[in-house]
Parts: C-alpha cells; structure tokens; sequence
C-alpha cells in the first residue's frame, strides 16, 4: 500500500462541485476509504487559451493499485464527470494529475511521476504543503524549501467547505 497525491483542477460546470465530486469517487480507489483533501485555490489558466480561473486542491490516500491502473481509474473519473480532450491547456470540467506515488520515480510513455511540472506550479504546490508541510520529494528536496511567498502569492485560498 503506497501513500499517493492527486492533484485536483477544474473551471467548468460548477468546478467546487466538480472537485467535491471527485473526491467522493477517489474513495472508491483508496485502500481504507479515507482522502484527504487539501483546501481549494483559485488560480489563473496556464498557456493562451482564453478560459476561466481554474480551482485547485490536492487529494492524498493511500491504494494498493498500480501506477497504471490508478492512472486508468483517475482518467475513467475525469470522463464519467464530461472531461473532453481537444484543446491542451484548454478549459476542463476536471482534471486529475496523479503527483506522486509513493517515492517512486517513474517515467513510462503515459505516466511520468512525479509529475513533471509540479515543482513550478503554485496550484500544485501550496495544497501539497496544505496536507504535507514535512513531506520530502522523490528527488531529495524537501517540498518546504520550494515554497516561498512570492510562490503563495500566485494563488488565492477560497473559504469553500468540501
């Protein structure tokens, strides 16, 4: 049983409701049935697409599944809530990026892990440090030291209950 982080992203059809949603369907893949969720940030879309701000969180629990068919479970729960891929960096009612798996280092054609931009992405980064202050990457670096106030000031904590 590996320790797992999901990040969670969404800015269309009601995206807090998306993200509740989602967190609800990441029990089913959790080995005791607990997530735990980070709060939700707002934050401004990446690349050019013209598009909403975005809500994000972080979800961590613990699964006995494979880095693939975790993969496979998380993308079958973006699509059961209308996720459709046309526009890369487009608008999303959801997103799930699987963050980290435990401490491995994986980098297959379909999954590299950690993801491989979340150590620039303050919408990642923040409700990661909301779950685990203490929590040391993969890599070495302790996910504290990536954390900086400038880093904070790019997203904006939102009051949701979830």
């Amino acid at each position: 049983m590996l320790t797992v982080y999901v990040a969670l992203g969404a800015n269309l059809a009601a995206p807090k409701d998306q993200l509740d949603q989602a967190c609800q369907a990441l029990k089913s893949l959790a080995s005791d049935g607990q997530v735990s969720v980070s709060p939700y940030y707002q934050s401004a879309p990446m690349g050019d697409v013209p598009q909403p701000d975005y809500l994000n969180g972080v979800a961590r629990f613990q699964t006995m599944l494979a880095p693939l068919a975790l993969l496979d479970a998380l993308q079958a729960i973006e699509n059961e809530q209308g996720r459709v891929r046309q526009v890369r960096w487009g608008a999303r009612t959801l997103d799930l990026d699987l963050l980290l798996y435990g401490d491995w280092q994986l980098d297959i054609p379909r999954l590299k892990v950690p993801h491989y931009g979340m150590k620039s992405r303050s919408f990642v980064l923040i409700p990661l440090y909301d779950l685990s202050p203490d929590l040391i990457l993969p890599c070495g670096t302790p996910l504290a030291s990536l954390i900086s106030p400038e880093l904070k000031s790019q997203v904006q904590q939102l009051a949701l209950d979830h």
